[in-house]
């Protein structure tokens, strides 16, 4: 009989071109994550913060489409690294974290972006037999990054009410790591008006505009690490 093959260069499987994670129930690492944000202050610089306690549960289906996150934030631990501004950003003026001490997600699908790039690469390059014309390199290399991209939408509830956002996600890949973990990394971003969600205290500026964007981009990045 045979040796068993080695499990070091798990988990592979193959979808679409990418390697990605074997199904299962995976969590982030509190280790490996930031979950920030970006707003503008005075409509010409940006703002960043991020929660310091977070945590996300991602089901991995068998077939990828299928897959589910859900995540909870907790507000009290936002910081900008400024002691007055964190204060009002906590307040009922923003967040108010005494009365709402959760953000949560839970997502409602899956899509895969790149497929679509998949589609258009393959009919540039047949139409390149047709009429010889050429396919540039940084297009395809365009195509095969598209093919690390997902559209995660679901409802966040941010202050008691609910929205539904999508991420773009740009999947990292998955392995294992050197302490025979099972892991996979992603970044996504999602883009908010916060006065969605009743976040609404503003100063008007003399000279047009407010003192913050009511803009503001949501920024998760990190690794998720698979549960026995």
């Amino acid at each position: 009989m045979s040796e068993p093959m080695p499990t070091t260069d798990r988990p592979v499987r193959q979808w679409q071109g990418l390697t990605i994670p074997d199904p299962g129930t995976y969590e982030l690492d509190d280790a490996h994550k930031r979950v920030g944000f970006v707003a503008q202050h005075m409509m010409v610089s940006p703002v960043r913060g991020e929660f310091a306690r977070a945590a996300a549960t991602i089901v991995v289906g068998e077939d990828p489409l299928h897959s589910s996150v859900t995540a909870v934030i907790a507000t009290e631990s936002l910081t900008t690294h400024h002691e007055d501004r964190d204060t009002h950003l906590r307040s009922a003026d923003f967040l108010d974290v005494a009365q709402y001490p959760m953000i949560e997600f839970r997502s409602t699908d899956v899509a895969w972006r790149g497929e679509q790039d998949a589609i258009l690469q393959w009919a540039r390059l047949r139409n390149h037999n047709a009429d010889r014309r050429r396919v540039s390199s940084s297009t395809i290399e365009r195509a095969d990054r598209n093919r690390m991209k997902f559209d995660v939408t679901g409802d966040l509830r941010v202050k008691g009410v609910t929205r539904s956002v999508t991420l773009r996600m740009d999947f990292g890949g998955a392995r294992r790591d050197p302490y025979d973990r099972d892991i996979f990394g992603f970044h996504a971003v999602t883009d908010i008006d916060r006065e969605d969600f009743g976040l609404v205290w503003n100063v008007a500026l003399e000279a047009g505009g407010w003192l913050v964007g009511k803009k503001v981009r949501i920024e998760i990045s990190g690794e998720a690490v698979h549960q026995a």
